[in-house]
């Protein structure tokens, strides 16, 4: 199995509460709740998105920030 890569997540205290909440609901860690969240979430978006759209560009699938629509 690859080593996993470590970062700093900061979150509000309250944020931290309610992931223990869930983590414990669910018989977890806060870090196992959270990577479980995270690959909910990219499978889903996987299932959603056909095809990224190219880097860069404005028009459908970006971003105010990048000149997409959202």
């Amino acid at each position: 199995m690859p080593a996993k890569k470590a970062f700093l997540l900061r979150l509000s205290p309250e944020m931290w509460e309610e992931l223990e909440r869930w983590a414990a609901d669910d018989f977890r860690s806060v870090n196992g709740q959270i990577e479980s969240i995270l690959h909910e979430a990219i499978s889903r978006r996987r299932k959603k998105a056909p095809a990224a759209p190219a880097a860069g560009g404005a028009g459908e699938g970006g971003t105010p920030a990048d000149g997409g629509k959202p």
